[in-house]
């Protein structure tokens, strides 16, 4: 079947018909490098990582192109690096950091192109000269600011009217504004703030231009896929439509916008005064990545999505049970066939809980299976289902052994115990299998060779 997607502009699925089958275009609204990221950050990040390898799958690796941006230049930087004592390139630098080891933590792959709102000023001011030559934006106090009455379309991707979206934009109210509504292109910078020299004076640029800069520069004036999480629809994503379909004459900007749901934590919105934000970091000290990435995949991108202990630990319990099968298994073949039902349940809209049910039924094959040429078979499909996914890639045994700092007194533990047992010293053998159970490592006699894993 051919892929659908969701797109929030038509409000149905719809048959993915790329622009070009060899230049496959997608964007996705990156991190705000403030603080570190939450859980809710990591869904995006997860999702559209599952996009990009299915895109990849089906019209290969050369002919797709993901930009994913950073912001850099923002009102909450500035204010979380006079709060941390830090100049804001320290801040930008550091958390940008900190996020790319977090989302590689997670088994996501880089973004093709990972642009800098600071690197792309230029082509933000030059942007924002042509909406005002083309009387979409006017200057007024050093600010430039978007014309939304000038724009008949606007308001086609979030559909709310004129009293919604000016309380769900929670715009300034400002004397020089021609329309409550009207939101900044361009804005002052006083000297302790970052400022470029632009025919309106030293400024900075608004968020939302930011991105229809960006997207332009590395994908062209209409690609795609536009993706991101719920809450960016209006008014950030309303806005990119504005500012891209006006400078360029009424040209379509993205063709399918997606959008994954909200995440909850324990039942509730996270917030560090509920106690129940959660950090990338603070769940990945809980779980590893993977064990987070499969918990995530368990819901639909569209479905609201709680986040609990209990959800991640069904996740790395899953995991054991898998990479279990997989023990023993041979590389996977480079020719290695993407599962029938997996392929199908991604191709309706991203469905990865059904992509997870097909793999759970390979699973069952599997261990059903004693014929070693069906078990190879059945090994591969698994794991390729997995990798459109990002899933069941590691080495099993690294999985179960959980990268144990420990191996090494595990491994001689486990020879005293084989050298009890020839010298048929049973109860000592007993023993050690007991403390090493104690521990949490668990042994398995299988053809006269003892392995071992951690307890789930």
């Amino acid at each position: 079947m051919p892929l659908s997607l969701y797109s929030t502009l038509s409000r149905s699925k719809e048959v993915f018909t790329p622009l070009d089958p060899g230049n496959v275009r997608m964007y996705v609204c990156g991190p705000t490098v403030y603080d570190l990221a939450h859980i809710g950050n990591a869904r995006p990040v997860i999702v559209f990582d599952v996009l990009y390898r299915l895109l990849r799958h089906l019209y290969g690796e050369g002919h797709v192109k993901y930009v994913r941006n950073i912001t850099d230049v923002d009102d909450k930087i500035n204010a979380a690096a006079k709060a941390k004592g830090e100049t804001i390139r320290e801040l930008t630098e550091r958390t940008a950091k900190i996020f790319h080891e977090d989302v590689a933590a997670l088994l996501c792959l880089p973004p093709d192109v990972e642009p800098r709102a600071t690197e792309h000023i230029g082509p933000m001011i030059q942007m924002i000269e042509r909406l005002v030559a083309a009387n979409y934006a006017y200057a007024a106090e050093g600010h430039v600011l978007f014309a939304v009455g000038n724009d008949k379309n606007y308001g086609k991707l979030s559909r709310r009217n004129r009293d919604e979206m000016i309380a769900g934009a929670r715009v300034e109210v400002a004397p020089y504004k021609h329309d409550p509504a009207d939101f900044v292109l361009w804005k002052p910078s006083p000297d302790d703030l970052p400022g470029w020299p632009s025919p309106w004076g030293r400024g900075r640029p608004g968020w939302h231009i930011e991105c229809s800069a960006m997207s332009e520069q590395h994908l062209g004036e209409s690609f795609d896929i536009h993706g991101g999480g719920l809450d960016l629809i209006f008014p950030h994503h309303e806005n990119e439509i504005a500012q891209s379909e006006c400078v360029h004459g009424g040209k379509v900007f993205a063709r399918y916008w997606l959008h994954n749901g909200f995440v909850t934590v324990d039942g509730a919105k996270m917030a560090k005064s509920e106690g129940n934000f959660r950090t990338i970091r603070d769940v990945l000290a809980e779980a590893p990545g993977e064990a987070a990435r499969l918990a995530m995949l368990m819901g639909h991108y569209r479905d609201p999505l709680d986040w609990t202990s209990e959800r991640l630990a069904q996740a790395k319990q899953g995991l054991d049970r898998f990479y279990l099968a997989l023990r023993g298994a041979a590389a996977p073949a480079k020719n290695a066939k993407l599962p029938a039902k997996v392929e199908a349940a991604l191709d309706d809209d991203l469905n990865t809980p059904l992509a997870i049910a097909a793999l759970y039924e390979l699973l069952a094959e599997l261990n059903k299976a004693s014929d070693p040429a069906e078990k190879a078979r059945l090994q591969g499909e698994l794991i390729a289902g997995g990798a459109v996914m990002g899933l069941l890639q590691q080495d099993a045994e690294a999985w179960l052994q959980g990268g144990d700092k420990d191996a090494a007194e595990i491994e001689a533990a486990i020879a005293a115990r084989n050298a009890a047992r020839k010298a048929k010293n049973f109860a000592e053998a007993d023993r050690i299998r007991t403390d090493l159970a104690l521990k949490g490592i668990l042994l398995e006699d299988a053809a006269g060779v003892t392995t071992w894993r951690r307890a789930g």
